[in-house]
C-alpha cells in the first residue's frame, strides 16, 4: 500500500466515525483540520484573520452534516477544501465583495505541459485517469505545504510576480523572499518526488 492510498484508508476510517457522532473523534478531526483550512483560507481572502476564521468555521458546520457523504474518492484534505471554496466565494457573494479569480496551478500551461510529458495522450483511460491524479495531487501538494509556501508558489508560477512584489506579500525583504521560495520549492518537488515518483519539472530554479 503507497503512502496516498494508506492516506485514503486512513480518511475514511476518520470520517465515517466522526459521521457516526464518535467525540473523540470529532475533537481529532477539528484539531487536525481546522489550522490547515485556516491557512488554505487565510491566503484567499488577503490575509484577513477575521474572515478566514469564520469561512472556515462555516464550512465546518457544513462538512459535519455532510460527512457521512464522503467516499475517499479523493483525500479528505481535498475533499474540505471544495466545500471551503464553495463556502467562500458564497460569503463574497453574500457582501458583494471581489473575489479574487487565480488561475489553479494546475491550469498553468507550464502545470499542463509537465502533465502531458508526464502522462502523454495516448486515448488510454487508464493514462487519462493518471494524467488526472497527477493534477490533482499539484494542487493538494500545493494545498499541504505552510501558508506563505503556498502563497509564494502560486505569487511567483501561476501570477507571475516579481520577487520584491512577493516580498512585499509576505512581509519580507527581497533576500528573505528569494529564501522562502527556495525552500518552498524544495518542499513541493520532495513530496511530489516521493508520492509520484516524476520529476516535477514545471517548477524551476
Amino acid at each position: 500500500m503507497n503512502e496516498a492510498t494508506a492516506q485514503v484508508v486512513h480518511d475514511r476510517e476518520l470520517a465515517a466515525k466522526v459521521a457516526a457522532g464518535d467525540r473523540r473523534a470529532f475533537d481529532a478531526f477539528f484539531k487536525e483540520y481546522f489550522p490547515r483550512l485556516y491557512r488554505f483560507t487565510l491566503t484567499r481572502v488577503d490575509n484577513n484573520e477575521e474572515l478566514a476564521e469564520e469561512i472556515v468555521q462555516r464550512t465546518m458546520c457544513i462538512v459535519v452534516r455532510k460527512m457521512g457523504t464522503y467516499r475517499g474518492e479523493a483525500l479528505l484534505f481535498t475533499w474540505l477544501c471544495q466545500i471551503c471554496r464553495n463556502e467562500t466565494s458564497a460569503v463574497f457573494r453574500q457582501r458583494k465583495l471581489e473575489q479574487r479569480e487565480d488561475i489553479p496551478i494546475e491550469d498553468h500551461p507550464a502545470v499542463q505541459a509537465a502533465l502531458e510529458s508526464a502522462a502523454s495522450d495516448d486515448g488510454r483511460p487508464e493514462t487519462a485517469r493518471r494524467r488526472d491524479e497527477i493534477a490533482n495531487f499539484v494542487r493538494v501538494t500545493l494545498e499541504h505545504l505552510p501558508a506563505n509556501y503556498s502563497q509564494a508558489l502560486e505569487m511567483k508560477y501561476v501570477q507571475g510576480c516579481s520577487v520584491t512584489e512577493i516580498a512585499r506579500s509576505l512581509g519580507l525583504g527581497d533576500k528573505a523572499a528569494e529564501s522562502v521560495l527556495s525552500r518552498a520549492r524544495e518542499a513541493f518537488k520532495e513530496r511530489f518526488r516521493a508520492i509520484w515518483n516524476i520529476e516535477p519539472n514545471f517548477i524551476v530554479d
